[in-house]
């Protein structure tokens, strides 16, 4: 019997193909949705395992996130440099670190911040921390190494902006890799950011005055004097060396200091979940706003929920056209050959076979169709997320889980019920009726 079904699919092998083509095409785009939904849950919460607690000038929560945990380049306002201070002080903090932007080398972003975020992230696998405000640590998929120097460049590569040529950050240290953004970025002490915007103002403004043009964020009536956070800027040579005080040590209690410039967002490890609570209640005021990112991301769960919902009935109402499409395919290749079935029948075959060999025919095209779409399914996810990593630096784990397997079986059974209709129609008919016919 099984070499009849062989032979039977060899004569029709192009229809067979066709019909097994479409209904892997129809279940890959089901299995895509499912996956890619999955991966991009997993993979966002990932990136923000690290970020404990994020603290911004009030504005919305959900780009202070996108900015701050997924470094996704926009404007920020900023909050007084006394807010750090403040939690650096609190013993509820572990550590708090500021996170400040604005330029880029090569396409990857330059953040700001101090060597507490560096362990944060997990710390380097090469090379040391910062030392001196011209240190930077690199990302682990950054294309530089350490001891290669570099100048950051205002704006991304191909927008408007240009290279800070007066400054040159060298590189000292690698991160671990972390499959999120923060493997692209390229971290620098808060120090170094302030001293290269303080020297822009200074130069717009015609050199007058160091303080003239920091605004509201830096030093207020009561607060320290600029020099207290700027590292100092010794007369540059010749060449322009250290003239934005690169080369001096990393001071922690610049960073500190209530007078310190404006900063567009803190990440915050509390010491513990109690007063990651009593922090997040505190920190909702009319000048900051402190967030859980789990919370904006569930958030955002539920928006891509809805559009998974979406796409899931669209790809199910996709894949019952298919099916019922086939289904009528198969009757009508059923009734066309009624006379050879009715051969069989008059040769002696019984009916049960001739209903296995039916049943198996469906079953098989459809079948192999529905394991093909799995795999193709895979394919076109796995696909995407290594696109989308390239986009954005977050690691998406496209997997296979328990319900995947289950719904496969479900498809299957289905396939199995849908086949034994054209079965029992090829089943039921009389041998003499199908050669007259």
């Amino acid at each position: 019997m099984f070499r009849f079904i062989l032979a039977d699919l060899r004569r029709h092998w192009a229809g067979v193909v066709a019909v097994t083509l479409i209904v892997a095409l129809a279940t890959a785009l089901g299995v895509v949705v499912t996956l890619q939904e999955r991966a991009l849950r997993l993979g966002s919460a990932r990136a923000a395992d690290a970020f404990d607690l994020v603290i911004g000038a009030p504005g919305s929560e959900t780009q202070l996130v996108l900015s701050s945990v997924f470094l996704q380049a926009a404007p920020l306002p900023l909050m007084p440099g006394s807010v750090l201070a403040g939690l650096v002080a609190d013993p509820r903090v572990a550590w708090a670190a500021p996170v400040g932007f604005g330029d880029f080398v090569e396409g990857s972003p330059i953040v700001g911040t101090t060597a507490a975020l560096v362990e944060g992230v997990g710390g380097v696998s090469e090379g040391r921390g910062f030392e001196h405000i011209g240190d930077a640590v690199i990302g682990a998929s950054v294309g530089m190494r350490p001891g290669d120097r570099f100048h950051p460049q205002h704006g991304q590569v191909g927008g408007p902006g240009g290279v800070h040529t007066e400054a040159s950050y060298h590189v000292v240290g690698r991160l671990k890799p972390t499959g999120t953004p923060w493997d692209r970025a390229v971290l620098v002490p808060i120090q170094a950011v302030w001293n290269l915007h303080r020297h822009e103002e200074h130069e717009e403004h015609g050199g007058q005055g160091d303080s003239e043009g920091q605004g509201a964020s830096e030093a207020q009536p009561g607060q320290a004097e600029p020099h207290s956070f700027f590292a100092p800027a010794p007369a540059s040579d010749e060449d322009g060396h250290d003239a934005l005080g690169f080369d001096a040590a990393v001071d922690p209690a610049a960073v500190a200091d209530a007078g310190a410039p404006g900063l567009p967002a803190i990440v915050v490890k509390p010491a513990s979940i109690a007063d990651a609570y009593k922090l997040r209640q505190q920190y909702r005021s009319e000048r900051t706003v402190a967030v859980f990112p789990g919370e904006v991301l569930t958030r955002l769960y539920g928006t891509l929920g809805d559009v998974r919902f979406i796409l899931s009935m669209v790809a199910t109402g996709a894949q019952a056209l298919v099916g019922a499409a086939i289904l009528l395919v198969v009757t009508v290749h059923i009734l066309q050959r009624r006379r050879q079935i009715g051969a069989l029948r008059a040769l002696g075959a019984p009916r049960h076979a001739i209903f296995a060999i039916v049943w198996s025919e469906a079953f098989a095209i459809i079948g192999v169709g529905l394991c093909l779409g799995f795999a193709v399914g895979y394919g076109a996810a796995r696909a995407l997320s290594t696109a989308f990593t390239a986009a954005s630096g977050i690691t998406l784990p496209v997997t296979f889980e328990p319900a995947d397997l289950f719904r496969l079986g479900l498809l299957l059974l289905v396939t199995g019920i849908i086949a034994s209709l054209p079965a029992l129609l090829a089943y039921r008919q009389p041998p003499a009726s199908a050669l007259r016919g």
